[in-house]
């Protein structure tokens, strides 16, 4: 019993730290909350605006995944495998950067506009609804084009050549082996994106705003730095705290397994007869371009104005840069200090899992708001905007780092407990000689997507922030602000690059660390 306790008690103080964490700073809305009181007759739009804007670019997301997805998978071509992992870079690109690109693209001056103005058309706005979509889109549409690629891999083999034995054409492929399957894995994709757009922040702050556009998240800012209402901040934090449990709990009701049965395990191959011919080979290619055209040209655009304006960048850039960086390096190592034990614990015990997962029923908005409340009776809260920038990105990293090691540990445990049972392997020796190097894989990715969501963060530091403690969004958004357009690129392009390279880095230090 002793030598369990032991074995458990790193994630019990995890998942003590991480509670304590994400349950203190929502006790401490509720609280103040006073039941909804603070909440005004504006605040109704702002919730159904952020309901109905989740909603369709969860849609639009999905839908326009579907043909791309398709497209890949029966398609083969040089540099196939290159663009599946170019076209994830949206997920780890920092949202400031992405906004900025695609204001390069589809903003007044950008590129479609100088377009469309030569043939007399009216420019389009990138600002408002349509502007808050986009970009939901821009960022999600990779996230639902790999889980529905997933899906079609997951079909065995073994079906489709039965499908083509049998003298099935595309669209009987569609109706009887597709269409179950997209059955299966939309509903998760839908509720996946619909989730990431509800707590989506650093989009509506850029692009949305006014009565029409405003999110819950970007309402709780506005309470909070210009009304300084902390009532109303946290009444709406405890609304979208509330959303955000129930699509988490309808999410993971709502996926239905396609029932294809098993098959063994072989590489699926394109069959041209279950394919199609020419025209639907053009087709799949014009899905394949425009998804890759409008992914890839906002990050070619941010590179393209921002690397000749680096020079020009101004001083507090520079200061700005460093503490992104040691926040990054910070939150990786607080990250993986949490996630090991709790994913080490979640494969036999199901409430490691549940604490792991704890910090996605909370935005780092809504965290914040917690912290600064418990905080402002004691302390300024502007002294803490650096300890809480680090403390919150590394709890939002946790369910992500923790849901890639789980699979990695459940093998690890199936082909070494025993060995290490016999070897008297336990404790420290294990943790050093077995574990850490046989996850150096996924550990590097885990600590790669940290710290790539840490460098590209602007949520918390906007409200704890006095103006002259900044991280470099939070630099790249003031440029943005005071239309210093081409250092802003220039900014844009340094933390692009910074991000890229940390998550590179700490990736591949993970391949290069694994003894295999």
């Amino acid at each position: 019993m002793a030598a369990r306790l032991r074995a458990i008690a790193p994630a019990v103080l995890a998942a003590a730290v991480l509670a304590t964490l994400v349950l203190g700073t929502l006790a401490a809305v509720a609280w103040r909350a006073g039941g909804l009181s603070g909440l005004r007759g504006t605040d109704l739009s702002a919730i159904r605006f952020t309901l109905w804007q989740a909603a369709l670019s969860a849609l639009i997301s999905c839908v326009l995944a579907i043909p791309v997805a398709r497209a890949l998978h029966r398609r083969r071509f040089a540099g196939r495998g290159v663009l599946i992992s170019l076209l994830g870079a949206p997920f780890i690109l920092p949202v400031i950067v992405a906004v900025f690109g695609l204001i390069a693209v589809f903003g007044r001056r950008g590129i479609v506009n100088v377009a469309l103005g030569h043939f007399g058309i009216e420019p389009l706005s990138i600002y408002g609804a349509q502007g808050v979509i986009t970009a939901h889109v821009f960022f999600n549409l990779p996230l639902a084009t790999r889980m529905i690629l997933h899906g079609w891999q997951a079909i065995p083999s073994e079906r489709f050549r039965l499908a083509a034995t049998l003298g099935f054409g595309p669209a009987q492929v569609a109706r009887q082996l597709e269409a179950p399957m997209l059955r299966a894995v939309l509903p998760g994709a839908f509720l996946a994106i619909f989730l990431v757009c509800l707590t989506s922040f650093a989009v509506a702050l850029t692009l949305g705003g006014g009565p029409r556009a405003t999110t819950v998240e970007l309402a709780i800012y506005q309470a909070f730095r210009f009304d300084f209402d902390m009532g109303r901040a946290a009444s709406l934090a405890l609304v979208q705290v509330a959303i955000s449990v129930t699509a988490l709990l309808i999410a993971a009701k709502v996926s239905l397994p396609a029932r294809f049965g098993a098959g063994h395990d072989r590489l699926a191959q394109p069959i041209a007869q279950l394919s199609g011919g020419g025209g639907r080979v053009g087709l799949d290619a014009l899905a394949i371009a425009l998804a890759t055209a409008f992914l890839l040209t906002p990050i070619c655009a941010v590179l393209l104005r921002g690397l000749p304006a680096i020079p020009t960048l101004p001083a507090m850039i520079w200061p700005a840069t460093l503490t992104s960086l040691w926040v990054a390096a910070a939150s990786v190592l607080v990250t993986l200090a949490v996630a090991l034990p709790l994913a080490l614990a979640a494969t036999r015990h199901r409430w490691a899992e549940i604490a792991a997962m704890l910090p996605m029923t909370a935005s780092a908005l809504v965290m914040g708001t917690g912290a600064f409340l418990i905080a402002q009776p004691f302390v300024n809260p502007t002294s803490l905007a650096l300890p809480m920038v680090l403390l919150t990105n590394a709890a939002l990293s946790v369910p992500f780092a923790t849901r890639i090691l789980m699979p990695e540990i459940r093998t690890l445990q199936a082909d070494y407990d025993r060995l290490a049972a016999a070897l008297g392997l336990r404790g420290l020796a294990r943790l050093r000689l077995l574990t850490l190097p046989r996850l150096a894989r996924p550990l590097g990715f885990s600590a790669g997507l940290a710290a790539a969501f840490s460098m590209g963060d602007l949520g918390v530091i906007t409200l704890f922030s006095d103006g002259q403690t900044r991280t470099l969004p939070l630099a790249l958004f003031q440029l943005m602000g005071s239309y210093r357009m081409d250092q802003a690129a220039g900014a844009a392009s340094v933390l692009l690059i910074l991000t890229f390279a940390l998550f590179f880095a700490l990736d591949r230090l993970g391949h290069h660390a694994d003894p295999r």
